[in-house]
Order: C-alpha cells, then structure tokens, then sequence
C-alpha cells in the first residue's frame, strides 16, 4: 500500500525545505510487527537534527517522527501484544539486538544495535506506519490523541533525565530550557515533591513555567535563587554546561537530555567539578522506562500544553520549532 509522508530529502537549515511531502509504499506488517493508522505525531526537537542535518540520516528519504498514536490496522502472525482496533504508541526506541551484554543486563538503551524510530526505520510524519510490536505501548483510549503523543519520547526521556541526574526526595531541581520535554518532566518533578526552578531565555516558556509549579523561573544565564541538588539540561546549547554545573550545590549532578548538542567551554575544576559535582549524559531508554513513565503519568495526569497542525503543515512544524516559536510541543495531527 502508498501513504502520505513526509521525507528528508536534502538536510539542511529550514529554510532551504529539507522536507519534501510524497506518497511512500508501506511494507506489510512482518511477523512480530503491526500496521499503524496515524492518529497523531509529536514533533521533537530530534526531528529538527535530523531534518538540518545535526544527526546524519541512516537512510536517504527518512521519514521523521517518532511519538506517534495511532490504531492498529493489521498484525503480523506472532504478535500477540495487540489487536486490530487497538490504540497504540510507538516511541523512539525502535529496537535492540537483545543478546549483547547491555540488553542482557536491563541496558538496552546502550545497545551497539539499537535501531531508532524516524531515524533507522521510517516513522510518524505519514498516514501509516509500520512498528515492532515488542517495543510499542498501549496507550489509554480516554485521552485525546494530541495529549498522549508527547509523552511517547518528551515524557519519556525527560523521566529518564530525571532519574539521570539523582534528584533526592523533595529535592531542589534546576532545568534548563523549556521545551517538549522539559515542561512535562518539571511537572513530573514537581508532583513528586521537588522544588523545580526553571532558567530559559524564552519569556513565555518563563510564563507557563511558574503557571504549571515551578518556584523560578529566569534567564537561562541567571543564577538560580538556591543552590541545586541536582540539574538536567535539556537545551542543545552546550555553553550552558558551565553554567549549569557552577550552580549545583556540593554533591549535585547535571544530566545533559539531549542526543546532540553544541561544544562545551573549557570547565574550571574547582569551580564546576570539585567537591563531588557530576555530569552525565541521558542515551535514548529503555521499554521500561516508557512503562514506567507512562504509569506515572497516567496517576499525575501532566498538563500538555499543545500546538497542534495538520499533518500537511509538518515543515512549518519544525519550522517554527526552528525559530523558537512553539512553547510547549507541538503536534501534528491526521488530516
């Protein structure tokens, strides 16, 4: 069968439309996968690296996207986790050897192997889509489609991020930047009993901030008005390493969310790394985290705050995502 997609034709900045909109034929479902009718797709800032160039394309004429909801409209003959009818997700991991001694030890996320939905295989940005049935997740049938997109990888790696970065019990949290995945997991944060202060160059992010809990909310150069236990950086911006690092409080760590990010400065070790700082990275998750993510979130219910366009407006998408223009995540939705 053909199906509307989007494709990366030539990356490259978004002016020069490195998206092109086709019609692209859809393999059957093999054994252990499912067909995938598009209801919904989150737009990541992942999409964006890929669509500039920032993340090299694995195969030419990649099709983006990968918080996707949808139903499922065939399966292949050994899936046994869904059915026809079913509402599904499928989130960035798209799959992982299982035999090598990171996925044998609950690592999966560390997989030499691992493939990457919208990256490795194509993902959202289309009318059908194709997923491995073992690392998609079942998803709520009372919540609207556009809610539930984002919390397939914002929400996810964001939990992740938090988990990374060693937060203690009604700790005090800094974030830096406030896209996507940030403003679900300050939320997250929050319901968990932590002080979140929020530092991001983005008036409006600083509005919605203090409106879903945090305590602060400045300039992602400002100084936080405490000390922080522990920090997560999720804007690409790799100056902000220092700056980050400079405002833990002894012991904290600063875990960097992002798949890329720009070069950081020299670190001055008294003033950024001594007296038991830690810096670590966040690579991808695993399916455990997605189930555990997607349970807290279901007893917390997180305010999304959505922008939503049609799935033939993806390009302005990204576009405006480009630009700074989106506050909070923007979703495209099935025409």
């Amino acid at each position: 069968m053909e199906t509307p997609a989007w494709v990366v034709s030539t990356p490259g900045p978004m002016a020069s439309s490195p998206l092109r909109r086709t019609r692209k034929a859809v393999a059957a479902p093999g054994p252990q996968e499912i067909l995938i009718a598009v209801a919904a797709c989150g737009v990541c800032r992942t999409d964006l690296h890929l669509a500039e160039g920032d993340l090299e394309p694995r195969v030419p004429g990649r099709t983006p996207g990968h918080e996707v909801v949808g139903t499922v409209v065939l399966t292949g003959s050994e899936v046994r986790e869904f059915t026809v009818g079913d509402r599904v997700g499928v989130a960035w991991l798209a799959g992982t050897c299982g035999r090598c001694r990171y996925c044998l030890s609950g690592r999966e996320n560390l997989c030499p192997d691992s493939t990457y939905t919208g990256w490795d295989i194509d993902g959202g940005y289309a009318g059908h889509t194709v997923a491995d049935a073992r690392y998609a997740y079942h998803l709520p049938k009372d919540l609207p489609e556009e809610e539930l997109a984002p919390l397939l990888c914002a929400g996810i790696i964001g939990y992740r991020a938090l988990e990374r970065s060693r937060l203690p019990p009604g700790g005090r949290l800094g974030i830096y930047g406030y896209g996507a995945s940030a403003h679900l997991t300050a939320q997250l944060a929050v319901a968990r009993g932590a002080t979140v202060h929020v530092l991001t160059r983005a008036q409006e992010a600083r509005r919605l901030a203090l409106e879903l809990g945090a305590a602060s909310a400045r300039g992602a150069h400002d100084a936080p008005p405490e000390p922080l236990d522990s920090a997560i950086l999720f804007a690409p911006v790799g100056e902000l390493v220092p700056v980050a690092l400079a405002a833990l409080d002894r012991g904290g760590t600063l875990a960097v969310a992002g798949i890329h990010l720009s070069d950081i400065p020299a670190l001055n070790y008294e003033a950024h790394l001594f007296q038991e700082r830690s810096l670590l990275s966040v690579t991808a998750n695993t399916r455990q985290d997605g189930r555990a993510y997607l349970e807290e979130a279901a007893r917390t219910r997180p305010r999304v705050h959505v922008r939503r366009y049609p799935m033939s407006r993806a390009d302005e998408a990204l576009s405006d995502l480009a630009d700074d223009r989106i506050t909070g995540v923007a979703v495209l939705m099935a025409d």
